[in-house]
């Protein structure tokens, strides 16, 4: 009971959990290829990347954030060698530091980094087709993503970004003339669901007004729609997120709100920096 009560404390423990049982699940049932270098190498450049800039900005070390982000590098990343991956890792950590507006970084650390690196270098890709599209992987990563953003107050990003896609997915089939087969086909995808839970779901880079988050929301889906279909980019809504990402500080100052905590338990004293 007590270790329930530590896990359900802080939505980062749970998202740390269901990431951990994707993982877990993809090679265990769906036989992914992972060699070990790759979350060894992700989870040890996070930890060391975020212990440094937290000693440089004096801040407390926290391990949760950038084990969070490591697990979606492992997930989602895959590189020809662990040189890219430790790139990508220290990337994703070190934007949290650099790139802030108004005591938020501006970037999801993960996606900002895949983007980086699947475009800069051919040696990386994203491999949505890893996942399938079995009904029980689906169901579980959906199950998973809905406990931990229920438990953060943000059950409704995944769903609103969800239901965008799958309506751009329809109307590009009835445009097309298309069966409905397809939509519902490309629709499956695991990538897509561990996406939209565990990756724009992020309270820390998206508005806070729930009108403004919705119409965010909307753009995320709409740019990487575009750039998946239009001009075949692989993982749109990846770059969706990114190059959307920018426009959160715009919304938050056309339609203040206050901030909602991603922590239940007691908040520390500001820092300016948080982990």
């Amino acid at each position: 009971m007590r270790a329930l009560d530590i896990l359900m404390r802080d939505p980062r423990h749970g998202q740390i959990l269901a990431l951990s049982c994707l993982i877990g699940a993809g090679v265990l049932a769906l036989s992914w290829e992972m060699p070990l270098w790759r979350p060894v190498t992700a989870i040890s450049a996070a930890l060391a990347v975020q212990a440094l800039a937290s000693w440089i900005v004096k801040v407390p070390f926290d391990w949760r954030s950038p084990l969070i982000t490591a697990g979606s590098l492992t997930l989602l990343l895959r590189t020809d060698g662990p040189a890219l991956l430790l790139l990508a890792a220290s990337l994703a950590i070190a934007s949290k530091f650099l790139f802030r507006v108004r005591g938020r970084h501006i970037w999801n650390p993960a996606a900002l980094a895949i983007v980086a690196v699947t475009a800069a270098a051919p040696g990386a890709w994203v491999s949505p087709g890893q996942w399938g599209t079995e009904a029980w992987v689906i169901l579980a990563a959906a199950g998973l993503g809905t406990l931990v953003t229920g438990r953060a107050r943000r059950a409704e990003v995944p769903l609103l970004f969800l239901a965008a896609w799958a309506g751009l997915s329809v109307g590009r089939a009835l445009w097309l003339g298309d069966p409905m087969a397809v939509p519902l086909h490309q629709l499956q995808s695991g990538a897509l669901i561990v996406f939209a839970f565990f990756m724009i779901s992020d309270p820390m880079t998206q508005p806070w007004h729930p009108g403004a988050r919705a119409a965010w929301i909307g753009l995320v889906a709409a740019l990487g729609f575009a750039l998946q279909h239009a001009w075949i980019v692989d993982a749109g809504p990846l770059w969706g997120l990114v190059l959307a990402a920018p426009l959160v500080p715009l919304f938050d100052r056309l339609l203040p709100h206050p901030s909602a905590a991603w922590r239940p338990t007691a908040p520390r004293p500001s820092t300016g920096v948080p982990a």
